[in-house]
């Protein structure tokens, strides 16, 4: 079984290299870089669900420089997180709505009999598989340490 966003990432750093597009083709690169080294350090080879965490992991350390170089006024560098973030968001999945977030919470509360905040790892081990890369998985705690809490 080979990885659908695996053969993406390859057809898309093709395409950035015939296009010249040397922004595109670093972000990309960088994602299948950080692809292979998973599958290395770790002797196995990715299938989606594990292509898609690194995707995720990679919007979210760019987020985090993004908010970094907005915080000390380097917008120049800001930016260009900010496009590199879009970039990565192209081969992850539709994002769930609040709504959507909102059900998938309360039908995991309510599978796992969560009460108290003792119960948050059960309601997350459901909704990680479920979610990832689909939606911000910090917010989605927060979301449920307010309805715990």
């Amino acid at each position: 079984m080979s990885s659908d966003l695996k053969a993406q990432l390859m057809a898309e750093m093709k395409a950035a290299m015939k296009s010249k597009d040397k922004e595109r083709l670093l972000v990309v690169r960088a994602m299948q870089a950080a692809v292979k080294q998973i599958e290395i350090d770790n002797q196995v080879t990715l299938e989606d669900d594990g292509v898609l965490q690194v995707l995720d992991k990679g919007i979210k350390q760019r987020r985090e420089a993004f908010q970094q170089f907005t915080d000390a006024g380097r917008q120049d560098l800001a930016d260009v997180e900010a496009y590199q973030m879009s970039v990565i968001q192209e081969f992850m999945p539709a994002a769930l709505s609040e709504d959507e977030i909102s059900g998938l919470v309360e039908k995991a509360m309510t599978e796992t009999g969560a009460s108290s905040m003792q119960d948050m790892g059960k309601v997350m081990a459901i909704l990680k598989p479920v979610m990832q890369g689909r939606a911000d998985m910090s917010e989605v705690s927060k979301l449920i340490k307010a309805k715990l809490g």
